[in-house]
């Protein structure tokens, strides 16, 4: 629940306070929402299964993003920066679709 009500609190201040990425940034902040959406995808999941730890999930949410977020600069250093966001995204993307389907299962039972 906290995880949820964090993740709408973000929107509202970003909607809100529309801040500027700078332009160097502007390639990882797609990485890093995909991270978020993964950890926070994660966390609900945790919860419905009844083993959600909080510590678990902060550490999970930063460390997800930050290493999403090397490896696409580690990427761009080398010259296939695109391949491996598309791999991290595709990555992520999997985790969040399995734990979207989790959730719906525990929650409809189907």
């Amino acid at each position: 629940m906290i995880a949820a009500l964090g993740l709408l609190l973000g929107i509202l201040a970003g909607l809100l306070f529309q801040p500027d990425i700078p332009i160097g940034l502007e390639r990882y902040m797609p990485i890093a929402v995909v991270a978020a959406l993964d950890a926070v995808f994660g966390a609900l999941r945790a919860y419905l299964d009844g083993i959600f730890d909080d510590k678990v999930f902060v550490v999970s949410f930063l460390s997800n993003v930050v290493l999403a977020a090397a490896i696409v600069y580690v990427g761009d250093r080398l010259g296939v920066g695109n391949q491996l966001q598309t791999g991290v995204i595709v990555v992520l993307g999997i985790r969040i679709f399995s734990n979207s389907a989790a959730i719906r299962r525990h929650i409809f039972h189907a």
